[in-house]
């Protein structure tokens, strides 16, 4: 027919045309999908007071230790009602900290602990996230005898 190319560089220009299509319509459907099938990793919870104001999520800490002790003895109002929720129900307070990020791999449960320590567990391992920022802060000291060459 009168529309297709005669000539072999005409035909090759052509060819290359269509590879270029293939590909780009490829790469964009292969992306859409993507797109639409893959559930978002988005947080239902930003914040101590999203936490607090909501009981779909289960949270606690340490039973013992110094995240709840925390929670115990602070006056703010959310901490106030964030430990009123985690005494108040039985089982929110874990024994270790294995138990309780197993537990929060399991079920819909947040862990609070100390942000050392949870970055050292969220950067091992993929399955966990930190959210939002701290709740307090703590500074640590090493004490040395006086006169140390160290320092």
């Amino acid at each position: 027919s009168d529309i297709l190319p005669h000539a072999t560089s005409t035909r090759i220009i052509a060819g290359f045309w269509w590879f270029f299509t293939l590909i780009v319509i490829s790469s964009y459907t292969a992306n859409l999908a993507a797109f639409l099938t893959v559930a978002r990793m988005v947080a239902p919870i930003e914040n101590a007071e999203d936490l607090a104001k909501q009981t779909k999520i289960k949270y606690g800490s340490i039973q013992g230790g110094s995240t709840t002790a925390f929670f115990e003895e602070s006056n703010f109002s959310t901490y106030k009602r964030m430990w009123q929720f985690m005494s108040s129900q039985k089982g929110l307070l874990m024994n270790n900290t294995v138990e309780a990020i197993k537990r929060v791999k399991r079920e819909e449960y947040a862990f609070l602990l100390e942000s050392t320590m949870n970055e050292y567990y969220t950067q091992r391992d993929c399955e966990l996230m930190q959210v939002g920022g701290l709740l307090d802060s703590k500074g640590y000291g090493i004490g040395l005898p006086e006169g140390e060459k160290i320092v």
